[in-house]
């Protein structure tokens, strides 16, 4: 049975504080992993927050990237949905490597084919 997408939920740890709380930075990386997976970008709104953090969208023709970033634990939570023959690992791996991630786990979970069965990774350090 053919999937209506493929939704990517990565949890990255060890990631470098400058990087996780430098708003303009992580904007630049997630253009930077939608182009790189083939997408087509239609908005992108970001947000810094007081005294640290940043959330974001990228909002794709083919569905999405999202980050929430908590840099005083060096963590952030990220979220690639792709519809059609994107493949959302493209992006999520390149996220992990450009946000210095020294660990992360992944949870890919096809959309649209009924109830969800979640097959999780293992988490791998980088």
């Amino acid at each position: 049975m053919e999937t209506m997408g493929r939704h990517v939920i990565s949890e990255l740890w060890g990631c470098d504080f400058e990087k996780l709380n430098d708003m303009e930075q992580i904007e630049k990386i997630f253009v930077e992993a939608a182009l790189k997976s083939g997408a087509e970008i239609r908005e992108v709104v970001f947000h810094k927050f007081a005294p640290q953090g940043v959330s974001g969208v990228v909002i794709i023709s083919e569905s999405h990237l999202t980050i929430h970033s908590f840099p005083e634990h060096g963590y952030a939570s990220i979220d690639v949905y792709t519809c059609g023959d994107l493949d959302p690992n493209i992006a999520a791996d390149y996220i992990a490597e450009a946000l210095g991630a020294q660990t992360r786990e992944n949870i890919e979970i096809p959309r649209g084919m009924g109830p969800v069965k979640v097959k999780q990774t293992q988490a791998q350090a980088l």
